[in-house]
């Protein structure tokens, strides 16, 4: 990508978005094709059709997705998968129908089977059954997953699919209702600190292992992706296999471990309470990195030193 390039960042002020946009501006690029919701909602074609038109995107992050945790998903699959199935669709085909020169689509470790082995190959895709509890997400990731595939096989387009592991970062989301587990974490720990209350309630059984990856450094990857020489990003484009590449740190910790260190940061001393009457979710995913660590990318950012930057960045929020 020229530091001039017409670059669209679809879903800029969400979690993945935001820090991609924050890289790409940090790198020298000076003209970012943004909007909001408010302005263009990505799940109507014909908006979506006339923006590509008119702004003529030279490359295009697709970030923009309705997410949620295991309550979210729950509650809300129709609209998880109807959503996300509108929005990938419309940007994808607009990418083609414009002729835009690389897009680069975010999907969810989520779409690998619940029982996959670890660590988790991106040939592991198709091969077993998937967690109930995001299914309807998954399988529209999956879907886009096949379409940027089916594009690139009919059209010619070069269109890659990103699978990053469980993110957390500045610009998350810290609604108890909506959130994923480490922001419920951060939020909890600093609400029972401020009350004075004497444990909080962590749902499962604390063994799950999660691998977890700050959206700064996911950025990074996103921008050293997309900036690949074309004998580097072809050999991720081929007709035998889909165009997937994962993002992740290859190391991992349980729910509990994670529960320990976020308290130890935010400073909450008292018990956790494991309410084993509430899912689990997947047991383990641990993404197995080595595409991308064998193309020259590897995540900075420690857990610890992430967290605390995140809390940083909230804890009067929960003060």
């Amino acid at each position: 990508m020229e530091k001039c390039s017409r670059i669209f960042v679809a879903g800029h002020r969400g979690l993945v978005g935001s820090a991609i946009c924050r890289g790409l501006q940090q790198s020298g690029h000076s003209n970012l094709l943004l909007r909001t919701h408010e302005e263009f909602d990505l799940r109507d074609r014909s908006a979506v059709r006339a923006f590509f038109q008119q702004q003529q995107p030279e490359y295009v992050f697709l970030a923009a997705a309705k997410v949620g945790g295991i309550l979210a998903n729950n509650m809300y699959p129709a609209d998880f998968i109807r959503d996300n199935l509108e929005i990938q669709t419309n940007v994808i085909d607009a990418s083609y129908r414009i002729g835009v020169k690389r897009l680069l689509f975010l999907g969810s470790s989520c779409i690998y089977p619940k029982f996959a082995p670890q660590p988790i190959k991106e040939e592991y895709l198709l091969t077993g059954s998937l967690e109930p509890t995001n299914r309807a997400y998954a399988l529209a990731k999956i879907a886009g997953i096949e379409m940027c595939w089916g594009y690139n096989r009919q059209y010619g387009t070069k269109f890659l699919a990103a699978m990053p592991t469980n993110l957390y970062g500045l610009a998350d989301n810290f609604d108890l209702n909506t959130s994923h587990v480490l922001p419920a974490l951060i939020r909890k720990a600093a609400v029972a600190k401020t009350n004075g209350d004497s444990s909080i309630e962590v749902w499962g059984t604390g063994t799950p292992r999660r691998e977890l990856l700050f959206s700064d450094d996911l950025a990074e990857a996103c921008i050293f992706l997309m900036n690949l020489p074309e004998d580097s990003f072809a050999t991720l484009l081929n007709d035998s296999e889909p165009p997937l590449i994962n993002i992740g740190t290859g190391e991992d910790l349980t729910i509990r471990e994670l529960a320990e260190l976020v308290c130890r940061i935010v400073g909450f001393e008292g018990d956790l309470k494991f309410n084993t009457s509430r899912p689990d979710g997947t047991p383990r995913k641990l993404l197995d990195v080595t595409r991308i660590q064998s193309l020259g990318w590897r995540a900075r950012t420690s857990p610890e030193e992430g967290i605390r930057r995140v809390y940083a960045a909230v804890a009067q929020q929960f003060a």
